[in-house]
């Protein structure tokens, strides 16, 4: 009787989809050994690709204060049965777990879905993951899903460029390379390359050994700890859970908040950024075994 495995994703442009299909495909090509169902989760209401810039950046308050959307429900075939197995594709919006993911999270589906099976989260994102998904396994254990594993996929380049080649995408739908800017998002190769985690997932679920299953893909090279972005992250959270706040609650002037905050954040990006870079330098000797710490849990799976 085969495994039955379950490919759950959401993806705008459909780099994750690439992605958690390329991961999915040594269980597809053992046919008599696993069945694989994709769902792939829709919003009733669903955003645009490419964003216009204002639709983006109200985006923001609901994204980071994690408030759901109405989604579709799920196909019978997702809802009837018992997956023994299942890999959770998901993006960053804002520092957390899209809307469409938080969406279905806290829909009535998702426990019936997740609980008592083994999960493996795979991100695919710019940068910064570390801390959404410290959220994502907050809901994961609230839902009683196994985490045991996390593959977490990014854009190279650094900050700045990655800020530039995003915003051109996700605004423009312009990916390739353009002038001095190079192709926006994660690598085709790394792309291509990530069934190297499918391989690995594949053996330790085939052996009956997903406990030691993290550190094979942390060896593999599925989980890359910059502790600058993750100082960046913190700082980020703190600023973006006063700007989400404000927003929600002064409905009438919205508008001239999230264009305030527009400009706010472009600042905090080439301005406020580099300074905690430079402390993040000068400070590095004397963290040095704080970020060591912090860099061994963050490339887990269990929740503090």
């Amino acid at each position: 009787m085969p495994k039955n495995i379950l490919v759950i994703y959401y993806s705008q442009t459909g780099q994750l989809e690439d992605i958690v299909k390329n991961i999915a495909r040594p269980f597809e090509n053992k046919k008599d050994e696993y069945q694989v169902t994709y769902y792939s989760i829709k919003l009733k209401k669903d955003f645009p690709f490419p964003w216009p810039s204002d639709v983006f950046f109200n985006t923001f308050p609901e994204s980071y204060l994690q408030i759901p959307s109405e989604i579709l429900p799920p196909p019978e075939d997702v809802l009837n049965q018992k997956f023994d197995l299942i890999l959770f594709g998901y993006q960053v919006w804002y520092l957390t777990p899209s809307i469409p993911i938080i969406s279905f999270l806290k829909s009535g589906y998702a426990e019936n879905i997740l609980k008592d099976t083994p999960v493996v989260t795979i991100s695919g994102t710019r940068n910064m993951w570390m801390l959404s998904q410290e959220k994502l396994k907050v809901y994961l254990r609230d839902l009683k899903a196994k985490l045991v594993g996390n593959i977490a996929l990014v854009d190279r380049h650094d900050n700045y460029t990655s800020v530039l080649t995003i915003l051109r995408w996700l605004t423009t739908g312009q990916k390739e390379k353009s002038g001095i800017l190079p192709a926006a998002g994660i690598s085709n190769e790394e792309i291509a390359g990530s069934v190297k985690y499918g391989k690995i997932i594949e053996e330790h679920f085939r052996n009956n050994n997903l406990k030691n299953l993290q550190p094979d893909l942390v060896k593999n090279g599925a989980v890359e700890i910059r502790p600058f972005l993750v100082r960046v992250e913190k700082v980020g959270n703190k600023i973006f859970t006063v700007w989400s706040n404000l927003i929600i609650k002064k409905k009438e002037k919205r508008p001239l908040l999230i264009k305030f905050f527009k400009v706010y954040l472009m600042a905090a990006i080439w301005v406020i950024s580099p300074i905690v870079l430079v402390f993040h330098i000068l400070l590095a000797p004397l963290l040095w075994f704080k970020r060591k710490k912090q860099r061994e849990y963050l490339q887990g799976i269990n929740l503090k």
